[in-house]
């Protein structure tokens, strides 16, 4: 029964995916969701079993493939992280897939399109549920295929097209990093069990792989390339170019993607990979930087941004550096609560974006919404709760999964704990201010869109608005409900082996105990963030067009996104075009050509052109040919005999 959680999303891949042209979208959506449905409540009930019977244990299916010593099996990891996640990602896809039967009704390839979210379903579980990092990286790339397929469906736009290749080829970049993190774990270790692998730890410390002449320590040099895996998938800082771009396939897509599935990956891999990373306290550290870095960078561009679903999506890169940053602070009971509730009130987000898009036939610009709290009150409110939830106010799940890690950042006590400290507060002050500009422009004032828009305007039908609501629940509850067992005094008992931390790293139960006023600040922030929002977005509308040119170099370095994006088309997008015309005029079609097969030809041309010549058709001309081809042989042949 518990392979039946990956195997059911396959089969409904498979089932509609190769039977595209010939079944109907009803029997589509029926096949996918019903799959997804039963793979869904055998993984709740997974989980719940998991956590009272406190059960941990590896199932292997099949054999997967040896070579000499080298062997490797399909078998299932069942513990507390992965039976976790296996249940956040079946939930949340299956409300995508029943959402997407309201969104994408009418579509031309809607069979297609559900396959593609099965399929990536199971890639994602076959991901988190993996016994080795084999296995692992199957479901990796296999995550990443499906990001590429999902991203370019609308394959006729060229920026969904260009979106879905960025997106493919940036994370190759990361998991160039993730497969040379795979080997040599396998040189150290001689294994890729998960189990086998922590436990040999201890043996490994203090040995050193030479790269250059360059010595690094091997545990430290492993999680570093592990983590450039996670940089691509999580979308970090240097690496996370490729996530605003996603917005450009179906909405369900950017939900599935920011919610609970692909960028989480890179979060999970690290956790499951604790009894690793707690060995290295260099690593520990770059990862910390990194993540607090990353939950600033992307809350200022959010700041500036005027699609709604890009402000989102810099929101999920933003967030998701706080995930990193409680990684690199060795809370990862704080990352995997915060990954947990993020999934909820992301998803609402990003499916009420849709819902308000799908309202306004495509429209994106929230320059060009406003108004709209009246004519779809239930998307409005729905909204409300996810800003709220994402901006971190009490009784709603954000303030419980964020503050934790701040607080836990504080309690380091190191320097690098001050600085995430610092940059994690930054971001929640921001974090409120972009949420809501977000609603305010959104559905506030009068409307900016054409009349012709606003007859169509309408509230979404229930298959879209319950996962909403089912969503607003989780969003609203989930961080209450889960705070004790994930983060709390029986947090410890509740992940059992899953995750490792070592005795001296306390930040996350030193933050239970933290000053009064490092628990009251980000609530502060986040207060004020609100405020700053209604009084520049709501009451005095036209203070943002002064800041932006007072601040105008600040205002285009924002727009910008800092000119990362422009610095990597200067450094290797032009360059690659570049060398690649180069090779392609130079090399290609001066040199290889030219002395080769047309070279070849045009001397051939150049011969049978002069040949043509001697054709004259006189017949004169070909006797008198004859007569002094004749008379010259007879010469020669005089010459030779004297």
């Amino acid at each position: 029964m518990l392979a039946a959680i990956p195997l059911l999303p396959l089969f409904a891949a498979l089932i509609v995916g190769l039977s595209s042209r010939r079944i109907g979208d009803a029997l589509a959506l029926f096949v996918t969701c019903l799959f997804m449905l039963v793979a869904t409540v055998i993984a709740l009930q997974l989980c719940f079993s998991v956590v009272v019977q406190d059960t941990e244990k590896t199932i292997v299916l099949a054999p997967w493939f040896s070579l000499g010593s080298f062997e490797v099996a399909w078998a299932m990891r069942i513990d507390t992280l992965s039976a976790v996640m296996m249940a956040v990602v079946c939930l949340v896809s299956t409300l995508v897939h029943i959402y997407s039967a309201g969104y994408m009704r009418g579509d031309a390839s809607l069979p297609r399109f559900m396959a593609y979210l099965s399929l990536f379903t199971f890639f994602m579980l076959a991901l988190v549920s993996a016994d080795n990092l084999l296995q692992m990286f199957f479901g990796w790339e296999g995550v990443g295929l499906a990001s590429y397929l999902l991203i370019g469906y609308w394959h006729h736009k060229e920026s969904a097209a260009r979106a879905g290749v960025k997106a493919f080829l940036v994370n190759r970049i990361g998991d160039f990093g993730f497969v040379l993190g795979i080997c040599a774990t396998y040189a150290m270790f001689d294994t890729l069990v998960f189990s086998e692998i922590f436990a040999r730890v201890p043996e490994v410390l203090g040995r050193e792989f030479s790269v250059f002449g360059w010595k690094i320590e091997a545990v430290t040099a492993i999680c570093l390339l592990l983590f450039a895996g996670a940089m691509g998938k999580s979308a970090q800082l240097g690496l996370h170019i490729w996530l605003p771009d996603a917005m450009e396939g179906p909405t369900p897509v950017s939900a599935l993607i920011h919610a609970a599935t692909m960028v989480t990956a890179g979060v999970f891999m690290l956790c499951r990979m604790s009894g690793l990373f707690e060995y290295s306290e260099d690593a520990l550290a770059i990862i910390t930087c990194l993540g607090a870095a990353t939950a600033l960078f992307a809350a200022t561009v959010a700041v500036v941004q005027n699609d709604l679903k890009r402000v989102i999506a810099y929101s999920t890169c933003s967030q998701l550096g706080y995930m990193i940053l409680a990684v690199g602070l060795s809370a990862y009971g704080a990352a995997m609560f915060h990954l947990t509730t993020h999934a909820f009130f992301k998803a609402l987000l990003f499916l009420a974006a849709g819902s308000l898009i799908h309202a306004l036939s495509g429209e994106q610009d929230m320059r060009k919404m406003g108004g709209l709290r009246a004519m779809v009150p239930l998307t409005y409110l729905l909204f409300w709760v996810g800003v709220l939830a994402l901006a971190g106010i009490p009784i709603l799940s954000g303030f419980y999964s964020k503050d934790i890690i701040i607080e836990a950042a504080w309690t380091s006590h190191t320097i690098v704990g001050l600085f995430a400290f610092v940059l994690a507060n930054l971001g929640v002050f921001l974090t409120a201010c972009y949420s809501t500009r977000m609603l305010v422009m959104s559905f506030h004032h009068s409307p900016r869109f054409d009349e012709k828009v606003m007859t169509h305007v309408h509230e979404a039908p229930p298959v879209m608005s319950i996962p909403l609501l089912l969503l607003a629940c989780g969003a609203i509850g989930s961080g209450f409900l889960l705070k004790e067992m994930f983060v709390g005094n029986g947090s410890e008992a509740f992940w059992g082996g899953s995750l490792f931390v070592e005795d001296y790293h306390t930040a996350l139960l030193d933050a239970h105990h933290a000053p009064r006023w490092v628990k009251s600040l980000p609530l502060f922030l986040a207060v004020l963030g609100i405020a700053f929002g209604l009084l520049c977005y709501q009451i005095f509308t036209t203070l943002p067009a002064r800041l932006a040119r007072f601040f105008r170099p600040l205002y285009r370095f924002l727009c910008e996104q800092w000119y990362i994006d422009a610095l990597y088309r200067l450094l290797f997008v032009k360059s690659a075009f570049a060398l690649a015309r180069l090779l392609w005029q130079g090399g290609d079609m001066k040199t290889i050509d030219a002395f080769g097969p047309d070279g070849f030809s045009a001397v051939v041309r150049w011969l049978g052109g002069r040949f043509r010549l001697l054709q004259s058709g006189y017949v004169y001309h070909y006797v008198f040919a004859v007569v002094t081809g004749v008379v010259l042989l007879g010469a020669f042949a005089v010459i030779r005999n004297l």
